[in-house]
């Protein structure tokens, strides 16, 4: 049968949409969905179009009709209050029975006999009427009667061109050969900490109090409130698994290591277990889930390090040989990312024949740390796994348990990066540690939130990690750890600091030019004052207090630029879903001399006719100023506050 060619409509560049449906968008619990298309037609018809939408526990759609905006854009929203999976499609037409009205009304006004119109207007109505369920037939046939066969001619124009008539008109539109968008479009809605979220990294065998002893989880149980006090909510653990014997690594990634050299927590599975098994010198598993439990009374939630490689020693390599690689003189092939060497680090073969049981298999190691109470996992190095299995597994994952967050440590290619965003990380690591200027980070800040990627790549900024020393922090001071750590908590909602190294200002880099911490905790063990205060926590403490506090800096796509005079002072401003909250940054780039300058007023965005007068107060030293120019003079001192932060009273 040959299909109607009547609909005459033409759908495109719907948005949001990813990959035409292949990959779902983002959103949390009472964000909006904004959608647009671009819908014409031929000729000079009146088009209608309506939005559809439904969450995955419905079977009706609920329609919503789009507004018409220039240039043949159309638009309509749906605000979404359940989490799972939202449906949306796009219905489009020529509308007869409205283009009638329109050219009814101009007809009218230019003096026209109206009678045939009439006649026309009766009969498309009630053609309209056996679209429509008996009750609201009933209205369009009414109509249809009073024009055709009531009073005086008069009574019957004056009633078509009533605001009662328009309005049933536009609430009945007349559909037929109506062009559809749907293309399975989704948008999944999840818990509010998958865009909002700061996180704190602690090595747990270093969260001893007396110097040189190992740490444990009862020992971080001990440092719960201050790093409550300090206003982080997530304390995220490197890997707490039995650390291999061969190929350990010792101080400073050595191939020697030192007979009480603990290893790197990454080169996971001894003879005492694997992906499931606790290090014994951290506690025991009951231990693992009592330091969650603790956690949550102090409002924070515990970070599971989920790391699937392993040490030469791990039960899997003799259990399941065929998941791992073999050199022909027999010996198992380590992990290199050449001319890089982990001699004590095994990758897991994926090409293997017994993929299907391997994939089971490391599911189940993500559902038995769920069942002992985690609810976030930070993922190592998921852009070396094949994407096939992160869809599944994250899929997997969350049919079960769909408040799990996934973050995805992946410092590689953008367009990789990207991928496994899509393919359901929640959260994503990002480039803001090598954006070091200001032309940097507005380019970068203006692709995550003015492109697609807004809708599927959650960022996470960190300054630093356990990886990464960054150059700009080696051998610097106090004002460049304030300046990043206030860049990336007010940059984006999501940041994390790998914490004790950050605080308390850990600076030298390593000795072969990398950008490595020289004696890298992930080799050794290390003693730190946690009674300690300085101005690094005084700032963490700060910056997380005004994100809670302030609506505005808990997303990260509102971000909007401002013009300034001096081009080491970055503008930036931050407006709530709902307008009642503004948040307007200035940083100064320079990290040794004060800078000064003038920014600019952004009086569209603020809604501002006329004269300026604003109040700005800045949250970081409660300073008051009143602006009445469209330019305002500022002066940032590093060494008291590189960054304004000013609350906006309009």
């Amino acid at each position: 049968m040959q299909t109607d060619l009547r609909n005459r409509v033409i759908i495109e560049n719907v948005q949001p949409e990813i990959d035409d449906g292949r990959h779902f968008i983002k959103r949390v619990i009472q964000e909006w969905m904004h959608v647009s298309a671009d819908i014409f037609s031929d000729g000079h018809d009146v088009l209608r179009a309506s939005l559809y939408y439904r969450h995955e526990s419905q079977t009706d759609w609920t329609e919503a009709f789009m507004e018409a905006q220039d240039n043949d854009a159309w638009t309509a929203s749906f605000q979404v209050t359940e989490k799972g999976f939202y449906f949306y499609k796009i219905e489009a037409w020529v509308d007869h029975l409205l283009s009638w009205h329109n050219g009814f009304q101009k007809k009218y006004a230019d003096s026209q006999d109206m009678a045939v119109e009439l006649l026309i207007g009766a009969d498309l109505l009630r053609r309209t009427a056996g679209g429509y369920t008996k009750t609201k037939a009933a209205a369009l046939k009414k109509a249809a009667d009073t024009i055709e066969k009531g009073g005086a001619y008069d009574d019957k124009v004056a009633f078509v061109i009533s605001p009662e008539f328009e309005a049933l008109v536009l609430q009945h539109p007349m559909k037929q050969f109506q062009t559809w968008y749907d293309k399975n479009l989704r948008v999944r809605i999840s818990r509010d900490r998958s865009v909002f979220s700061a996180w704190y990294e602690v090595f747990p065998r270093s969260a001893a109090a007396k110097p040189g002893a190992h740490g444990t989880f009862k020992d971080v149980e001990r440092l719960l409130p201050r790093i409550e006090e300090m206003g982080f909510d997530v304390l995220y653990l490197p890997p707490i698994h039995p650390i291999g014997i061969s190929n350990r690594k010792g101080k400073n990634n050595s191939l020697e290591p030192g007979p009480t050299d603990p290893g790197s927590p990454w080169a996971i599975g001894a003879a005492e277990g694997g992906h499931k098994a606790v290090h014994a010198q951290l506690g025991t598993l009951k231990d693992y889930q009592n330091l969650i439990k603790k956690a949550k009374q102090h409002g924070l939630e515990i970070a599971f390090d989920l790391a699937f490689q392993c040490s030469p020693d791990h039960p899997w390599v003799k259990e399941y040989p065929e998941w791992f690689l073999w050199r022909p003189d027999g010996s198992i092939m380590y992990a290199e990312n050449p001319p890089k060497k982990y001699q004590d680090i095994v990758p897991i073969n994926f090409e293997t024949d017994d993929w299907r049981n391997l994939w089971e298999e490391l599911k189940s190691v993500i559902l038995f740390w769920i069942d002992a109470g985690v609810e976030i996992f930070r993922v190592d190095n998921p852009h070396t796994k094949p994407f096939a299995f992160w869809e599944w597994v994250i899929n997997e994952v969350h049919t079960l348990h769909p408040d799990v967050i996934f973050l995805s440590e992946a410092f590689t290619r953008p367009k990789i990066m990207a991928a496994l965003a899509k393919l359901g990380f929640s959260q994503s690591y990002s480039y803001f540690t090598w954006r070091t200027n200001r032309s940097e980070m507005e380019e970068y800040l203006k692709e995550l939130s003015g492109t697609e990627l807004r809708d599927y790549f959650r960022p996470n900024f960190w300054p630093n990690t356990p990886d990464i020393l960054p150059y700009h922090l080696m051998d610097a001071g106090a004002n460049i750890f304030v300046l990043r750590l206030l860049l990336a908590g007010t940059l984006s909602s999501n940041y994390g600091v790998y914490g004790p190294a950050y605080e308390f200002m850990e600076n030298a880099g390593n000795t072969n030019g990398k950008e490595e911490y020289l004696n890298s905790e992930k080799y050794e063990l290390r003693t730190y004052d946690w009674e300690a205060r300085n101005r690094i926590t005084e700032a963490m403490t700060a910056v997380n207090r005004i994100r809670r506090d302030n609506p505005a800096l808990q997303r990260t796509t509102n971000i909007t630029f401002t013009r300034t005079d001096n081009d080491l002072l970055m503008s930036y401003v931050k407006v709530s879903a709902d307008g009642n909250n503004i948040l307007w940054c200035i940083a100064n780039f320079d990290s040794q001399y004060t800078q000064s300058g003038y920014v600019e007023v952004p009086k569209k965005l603020l809604g501002i006719e006329g004269r300026v007068n604003l109040k700005v107060t800045d949250l970081l030293t409660g300073e008051t100023y009143h602006w009445f120019s469209e330019w305002n003079y500022v002066e940032l001192n590093p060494n008291r506050h590189p960054v304004h932060v000013f609350l906006v009273t309009l």
